[in-house]
C-alpha cells in the first residue's frame, strides 16, 4: 500500500513539473513566471504550500491518508482559493517589500536616465546665442563710393550688446556678380550676405538733384539668406541680428549724409529753392536715403513641415517601438517550436514588412497638409521620394530597437528608446555652427539625416542625399549584424539553462526514486526477520 501511495504523489507531482512552460519565451519571462507560481503556494495565511521535494518523501501516515493528500494539492478549488487583504496587511508582508522595492528600483533607475540623457538636449540648447559669430556673414562692397565705403566703416565698428554675427569683408571682384554670392548661400558656404549694389551713390545723388520719386532706398542693399536651412537659426538670430546691424548703420549713414545736403543747400546763408523743391519731391531720398531688401532664397513656407522635420521624426521612432513590442509578443507563440535561421529572418523580415504601411500611412498624412513634396522632384516623384525616406528611417530607427530588445527584454527597453529619441534629436534643433563641436555626432545618426534629407526634398535646400541614405542605410545593416549576434547569444544561453535544468530535475527525480527504493527495501528485509523468528 506504501508502494502504490508513494508511486501516485511521483506520478502527481510529474504532472504538475510537466505542465510549466519550460520552452516559452525568454529565461526572463519564465524565470518571473516560475517566481510568481512559487509565490502563489507560498504565501501563509490560508494559502496552502505545496513543496514537491517534500512531498515525495515516505510519510508515517496510511496509505489512505495520502491519497487523499494528492487529490487536495491537484484540486482546483482548494489550491486557487482567493485571499482578499488590505494592502498593509500582515499576510501581505512579503509582497508588500517586493512591491516597493521595485517601485523604488524604477524610480533609481529613470533618474539616471535623466542624468544621463537630459543634459545633451540642453547642452544642445545652452550656448546657441554664445556661438552666433560661427554664423558665416559675408559683407560685399559693390559700389565703391561714398555709400559703399561709409557703410562698411559703419560696419566694421558697429557693436552692440549680447549676439553678434562675425561679418567677413571681401573684394567685390571675389564675387564677381550676386548670382555668384547666391550660388554660395545655396551650397551653404555662408549664412547671409549682404551687397551694396553697384552705383548706389550715383542713384540716390541723381535722385536728389531730379526729385526723383521712383527712387527706391531699398535697391541699394540686397541681403541674402536661405530659411529653409534651418528655420530656427534663421527666425531666432540670422535676420535679426543683420536687421539690428543694417538699422543701426543706415541710419547713422542717413543722419550724416542729411546734414552734409542741408549744409551744401544753405552754403551761400540763402537757401536753395530748387534743391529744396527736389526734396520735397523725393523726401526719401534724405530720410531714409538707403535701405535693404531681404531676399530669402529658399523660404521655409510650409509651417506644417517643422512637424516632418524634428518633431515627426520622433513620433516615427514611437510607431517603431509600438511594432517592436507587437512583434515581441507575436514571435513568443513561435519561437521555441523555430529554428534559428528561419527565427532570425521572421526577426527582421516581418518588421519591415510592416514598415510599409506604416510608412506609406505617414506620407499621405504629411501630403493631406499639403506640405511641399514636388519642390524638388515634382508632384509624383517627390512623394515617392518622401516615402521611400521615410520608410528607410523607421526601419533604421526600428531595427535598433529590435536589436536591443533581445538584450534588455520588453522591461527595460522604453530606457533605450528615450535614450535613442534623445541622442538623435539632440543633434537636430541647432545647426552644427551653434552648438557645442561634440554634436557633430549627429551626422552618423538617422534622424540627423533623414531631417536633411526631408528638407532638401520639401525646399530644395543643398543636396545630400546620397550621403544621408547611406547613414540610414548603415544603421539597418548595423541593426541587422547586431540582432543575429544578440539572437544567437541569447539562444545559446537558453539552451544552457534549459540543459541544466533538466539535469537538476532528472537528479531530483532519481534521488526520490532512490529514497522509496531504500525504504521499501528495508521494510522487506524487517519482514523475512520476523519470518525467520
Amino acid at each position: 500500500m506504501d508502494l502504490s501511495a508513494q508511486s501516485s504523489r511521483e506520478h502527481a507531482a510529474d504532472q504538475i513539473q510537466a505542465a510549466r512552460p519550460i520552452g516559452r519565451g525568454s529565461s526572463a519571462d519564465r524565470h518571473a513566471e516560475y517566481t510568481a507560481q512559487a509565490e502563489t503556494f507560498q504565501v501563509s495565511s490560508g494559502i496552502l504550500q505545496v513543496d514537491f521535494e517534500h512531498e515525495k518523501k515516505p510519510s508515517p501516515k496510511s496509505s489512505f491518508v495520502a491519497e487523499s493528500q494528492v487529490n487536495q494539492v491537484v484540486d482546483p478549488e482548494q489550491a486557487f482559493a482567493p485571499v482578499y487583504g488590505g494592502f498593509f496587511s500582515p499576510m501581505f508582508a512579503p509582497l508588500r517589500r517586493r512591491y516597493f522595492i521595485i517601485i523604488a528600483r524604477a524610480t533609481l533607475l529613470i533618474i539616471a536616465l535623466m542624468w544621463a540623457c537630459l543634459p545633451v538636449y540642453w547642452g544642445a540648447l545652452v550656448d546657441s546665442a554664445k556661438l552666433t559669430g560661427n554664423l558665416e556673414a559675408l559683407f560685399i562692397d559693390r559700389d565703391g563710393l561714398r555709400v559703399g565705403q561709409g557703410l562698411t566703416q559703419a560696419v566694421q565698428k558697429y557693436s552692440a550688446p549680447g549676439p553678434q554675427l562675425d561679418w567677413t569683408f571681401i573684394k567685390a571682384v571675389n564675387a564677381s556678380s550676386d548670382d555668384a554670392v547666391i550660388r554660395m548661400v545655396l551650397e551653404e558656404q555662408i549664412w547671409v550676405a549682404v551687397v551694396i549694389q553697384p552705383n548706389a551713390t550715383l542713384r540716390l545723388a541723381q535722385a536728389r538733384m531730379n526729385g526723383d520719386q521712383s527712387y527706391d532706398p531699398a535697391s541699394a542693399i540686397k541681403v541674402y539668406y536661405s530659411q529653409a536651412r534651418n528655420e530656427i537659426a534663421t527666425g531666432n538670430y540670422l535676420v535679426p541680428l543683420t536687421t539690428q546691424m543694417l538699422q543701426a548703420t543706415t541710419s547713422a549713414y542717413a543722419t550724416s549724409t542729411a546734414q552734409r545736403v542741408f549744409a551744401q543747400i544753405n552754403s551761400n546763408g540763402q537757401p536753395n529753392s530748387t534743391a529744396l523743391q527736389m526734396i520735397a519731391n523725393a523726401p526719401q531720398t534724405i530720410s531714409p536715403a538707403i535701405s535693404w531688401t531681404m531676399v530669402n532664397l529658399r523660404p521655409y513656407q510650409a509651417p506644417a513641415a517643422q512637424a516632418v522635420t524634428l518633431v515627426g521624426n520622433i513620433f516615427l521612432c514611437i510607431f517603431a517601438f509600438m511594432i517592436t513590442m507587437a512583434n515581441s509578443t507575436a514571435r513568443a507563440v513561435v519561437s521555441p517550436h523555430m529554428a534559428f535561421l528561419p527565427y532570425l529572418a521572421l526577426r527582421i523580415f516581418v518588421p519591415l514588412m510592416a514598415y510599409l504601411p506604416l510608412s506609406l500611412s505617414y506620407a499621405l498624412i504629411n501630403l493631406a497638409f499639403d506640405l511641399p513634396l514636388d519642390t524638388k522632384f515634382g508632384p509624383g516623384a517627390g512623394f515617392m521620394v518622401f516615402w521611400v525616406y521615410i520608410y528607410l528611417g523607421m526601419a533604421a530607427l526600428g531595427l535598433s530597437i529590435e536589436a536591443m530588445i533581445t538584450i534588455l527584454t520588453p522591461r527595460f527597453t522604453p530606457f533605450f528608446l528615450f535614450t535613442l529619441i534623445l541622442y538623435n534629436v539632440s543633434p537636430v534643433v541647432m545647426p552644427a555652427e551653434l552648438q557645442n563641436p561634440i554634436y557633430t555626432y549627429g551626422s552618423g545618426f538617422p534622424i540627423w539625416n533623414l531631417s536633411q534629407a526631408l528638407r532638401t526634398i520639401m525646399f530644395d535646400t543643398n543636396s545630400h542625399l546620397g550621403r544621408n541614405i547611406a547613414v540610414i542605410v548603415a544603421w539597418i545593416i548595423m541593426s541587422c549584424g547586431t540582432m543575429t549576434v544578440f539572437t544567437w547569444y541569447m539562444r545559446r544561453r537558453e539552451k544552457r539553462r534549459l540543459y541544466a535544468y533538466a539535469t537538476a530535475s532528472a537528479a531530483v527525480k532519481g534521488k526520490g526514486k532512490g529514497k522509496a527504493g531504500a525504504a521499501s527495501l528495508s521494510k522487506a528485509e524487517q519482514g523475512k526477520e520476523k519470518g525467520v523468528e
